[in-house]
């Protein structure tokens, strides 16, 4: 539940901005009709409208208003930051399918220049006058705790460093027993909850462990009737070694053991398009080119089909065609058998192939058909999902995701023949913190060392 402080400091900033982009507009405008003469603020009048309503779609999109923004200050700095510059882009392709095309490139570069310097002096003064208000007033809301358990100590210790929360500390240090065996609230526990009331403490975080859950009751008649808000946090590190997280699904609370992004429907839609445009764009100026040449020195070099397909182990362990140009002699064991050093299946261009990775370029086909991304845990031989998920704890986890063209573990060395059990392991331990730690900018890093990469080469890729 966010405070009066912070949804005030929500309406400021919106607010503010709104004002500030006006600002920058009519400052803009000025000095470059100093310069410009010829410029009529009757043709500019329009385009008002139009940065605002682009600020506002922004500054929505990256979350810059959202309350969990609010709580950080670098969070705001952040944000702020991707919301200028997703308005010039949007308003950069507004320009561009626009009619009319008189618009002042000193204008906008005016605009731009004003806007960033009014935002950062604004979130400037917000920072001193934050600091300011904490030093000198109470913006925190008192919070107090009890249960002094593993996750009631990390919970006081998250109170403690966030300044929109007065930690008075815990009620009671010693005792996590609130009620007896017959279900009656303890004594003690009804002296925690007067003792916080009489402190004016009206929110209390109450840590209990799975077995103690049924105490909540209990706890909430007594703290009704002295007028404090309980609020329950269950301590599962007892039961439940890794993290979890908590969502609804209707009136049933869910536990996922497992962070993972991609679960969420938009950042799987704004993956997919990526991949959808990447994939396109390859495909149309390099494949375009590449293929035939590539095809000719395959036909040449060895008798046999240009691509070769191979049946992998894609999202949810299902399997699909995965396409390569062929870089071996035609053998039978290209479905058991990983390619080795100095392996002499494979023939010369196939050698440069795999060594400057031009092999996977077929996969950006996969791609587009949906049954690969250009960022993923590569896709392993049939032969090797079984035999890995036999051996290696947590190695399916990998499936959640599409395979990739590239990978987290790609670029971090582990790619390549898997010699021992100790580097599939690093791999599949790579490919789960991708899972659990996905982001659009993450694919892009990725995309880039990649690249890096390729034009170093690569001692694994033979």
């Amino acid at each position: 539940m966010q405070s009066r402080y912070l949804y005030s400091l929500r309406l400021l900033l919106g607010g503010t901005d709104i004002i500030l982009i006006n600002l920058a507009f009519f400052t803009a405008f000025i000095i470059a009709n100093h310069v410009d003469k010829a410029l009529h603020f009757v043709l500019y009048r329009d385009y008002i409208i139009n940065i605002n309503i682009l600020w506002v779609l922004s500054s929505n999109m990256q979350t810059l208003y959202a309350r969990n923004t609010v709580t950080s200050l670098e969070k705001v700095y952040r944000a702020t930051w991707r919301s200028i510059v997703m308005h010039m882009v949007c308003w950069t392709f507004f320009l561009l399918f626009s009619k009319d095309n008189e618009i002042s490139r000193i204008f906008i570069s005016l605009f731009y220049a004003s806007f960033f310097t009014f935002l950062l002096g604004s979130r400037f003064l917000l920072t001193v006058l934050e600091n300011m208000l904490s030093k000198h007033f109470s913006i925190g809301k008192p919070v107090a705790v009890m249960g002094m358990n593993t996750t009631g100590i990390r919970l006081a210790a998250y109170f403690e460093k966030n300044q929109h929360y007065n930690f008075e500390g815990f009620l009671d240090h010693d005792s996590q027993l609130f009620v007896d065996n017959n279900g009656n609230l303890l004594p003690a526990a009804c002296e925690q909850i007067k003792k916080a009331a009489d402190s004016g403490i009206k929110e209390v975080y109450v840590s209990l462990t799975a077995e103690k859950l049924s105490d909540a009751g209990s706890l909430i008649q007594e703290a009704e009737r002295q007028c404090v808000r309980l609020k329950f946090v269950p301590d599962f590190s007892q039961s439940l070694a890794s993290p979890f997280s908590i969502n609804y699904m209707g009136d049933f609370p869910v536990i996922s053991l497992r962070k993972e992004p991609l679960e969420e429907m938009h950042s799987r839609f704004r993956k997919r398009i990526a991949d959808i445009l990447f994939s396109s764009a390859v495909i149309l100026f390099v494949m375009s080119w590449l293929y035939p040449i590539i095809a000719i020195l395959i036909k040449i070099q060895s008798p046999g089909p240009v691509l070769f397909k191979q049946l992998r182990s894609g999202r949810n362990n299902e399997m699909f065609w995965c396409y390569k140009f062929r870089s071996m002699k035609m053998n039978k064991d290209s479905d058991s058998k990983q390619a080795t050093k100095n392996d002499n299946r494979v023939t010369p261009i196939g050698r440069f192939l795999r060594k400057s990775s031009l092999d996977e370029f077929p996969q950006f086909f996969n791609v587009l058909l949906g049954t690969m991304s250009i960022v993923g845990p590569r896709p392993h031989m049939l032969k090797h999902t079984e035999q890995y998920r036999a051996i290696i704890d947590k190695y399916m986890v990998r499936h959640y995701l599409k395979p990739g063209i590239t990978g987290w573990a790609q670029v971090n060395g582990f790619r390549g023949e898997t010699i021992n059990l100790d580097l599939m392991e690093k791999r599949v331990e790579h490919d789960i913190w991708y899972l659990e730690n996905w982001s659009a900018m993450l694919d892009v890093k990725i995309v880039f060392l990649t690249i890096i990469n390729m034009i170093k080469g690569e001692e694994s890729a033979y």
